[in-house]
């Protein structure tokens, strides 16, 4: 098949990975993809040099294959009308120029004019006989509690309008399904659950350069952490929801106390000056260490210092670091926002709590800091349920039977 990817960005994040595991996957496989992007810019990094330099042998000849790359200007974050306009005739004559067999989009961006373009194109193909298949995945909703009723209404009705213009809609986790079909977008038969795919056996069996295995105690000096020291990690980007606030309100007195814990922030971000001003403020420049932005490739390094990896968010699709985190031996503590729920199973593998319980936090903290076999017996338990659920084979093989879908 040929396939097009659409996303709005491809930044370092959650989906974006999604996309490019995707894209690679199914390009090994023999399928002819494509990937169309908005510009890259910020702090938060991006996949682009991932994508494309990526090359596998092709099964049906002796040349290589490799994704198409489409940069679309006009397609940008922000609410833009004008943008909006330019970006959805863009992606038509795109579509138009490609003849894809399936227009895939990611975001909600991208979902909206992606799908939008993608249907308008597929009723002009379908009557020279070409079949075109329109699939949304949802990484996470556009709505929630943290915005103005009138921005929900917008973002609820413009995913009302967007589920009309396609076949099949893939859901990274169950809660997804539930949230949409409680607002009414879309119908119970056009969702599929197809859980979020990562490289499994990096996160498992993580190694240097020079195919070592990374050991806690060789990643903890080169972050300047002792082997006694007990690390709290979070990996996201310093951003609005992400809960760094959270950990520094519930775990300020705390970390003073205890000169061993140190927070470990893995990521980048638009706040990172603000959130490093406070943690000067409080006196904890020495508990809190930072990395800034680290390629993907070396998340499971980073993982590989922590003791238990806390994700504060308030808002998620299904976050990827905490399979990541369990992967990796890491037992975690989070949020129940979301699809959270579906990985961290609370005393199973890890604390689930309520958003910004911070007494609750606490006390898990403590609770993981003192019983060091339960974080054993976690992590384990974590590590077994993560193994074949999130694989990226998994993922892209699931994803053919929901285009066999569109399809028919």
């Amino acid at each position: 098949m040929r396939i097009l990817h659409i996303s709005t960005r491809l930044i370092l994040g959650g989906s974006q990975e999604n996309t490019v595991l995707s894209c690679e996957g199914q390009t090994r496989l023999g399928h002819d993809v494509h990937l169309a992007f908005g510009p890259i810019f910020g702090p938060e990094g991006s996949l682009f040099e991932r994508a494309d330099s990526f090359r596998c042998p092709d099964p049906h000849t002796p040349e290589e294959r490799r994704i198409g790359m489409h940069e679309v200007k006009s397609m940008v974050r922000e609410i833009n009308p004008l943008k909006d306009l330019r970006c959805y005739f863009a992606l038509r004559s795109l579509i138009r120029d490609l003849k894809p067999d399936i227009v895939h989009t990611h975001s909600s961006k991208a979902g909206v004019l992606g799908r939008a373009a993608a249907w308008t194109e597929a009723a002009r193909m379908k009557k020279t006989g070409h079949k075109l298949g329109v699939v949304h995945t949802i990484h996470g909703p556009p709505f929630h509690k943290f915005l103005k009723p009138r921005t929900n209404a917008i973002y609820i009705a413009s995913e009302k309008f967007a589920a009309r213009r396609c076949h099949t809609i893939v859901s990274v986790a169950n809660a997804m399904t539930e949230q949409f079909l409680a607002e009414k977008i879309g119908t119970p038969d056009q969702y599929s659950t197809v859980y979020s795919g990562m490289e499994v056996e990096r996160y498992i069996d993580a190694r240097d350069a020079r195919g070592q295995p990374f050991t806690s105690v060789g990643v903890r000096d080169s972050l300047g952490l002792s082997p006694m020291d007990f690390v709290i990690g979070t990996v996201a980007r310093l951003a609005e929801l992400k809960g760094h606030d959270d950990l520094l309100d519930a775990l300020g007195t705390d970390l003073k106390a205890n000169p061993n814990w140190k927070l470990l922030w893995v990521g980048d971000g638009w706040w990172r000056d603000r959130l490093l001003k406070r943690v000067a403020e409080m006196g904890l420049a020495d508990r809190v260490v930072t990395t800034g932005l680290v390629p993907s490739e070396r998340v499971p390094e980073m993982m590989r210092a922590m003791d238990v990896l806390a994700h504060p968010s308030y808002r998620e699709g299904l976050p990827r670091t905490v399979p990541q985190a369990l992967l990796c031996g890491v037992p975690v503590i989070a949020y129940d926002v979301d699809g959270t729920r579906e990985i961290c199973l609370d005393g199973q593998t890890g604390y689930l709590l309520q958003p910004r319980d911070l007494e609750g936090l606490r006390n898990a903290v403590k609770r993981m800091y003192d019983a060091p076999d339960d974080r054993t017996r976690m992590a384990n338990t974590g590590r077994e349920l993560c193994r074949v659920r999130f694989s990226a084979e998994t993922m892209v093989a699931e994803l053919e039977k929901v285009y066999a879908r569109a399809l028919a």
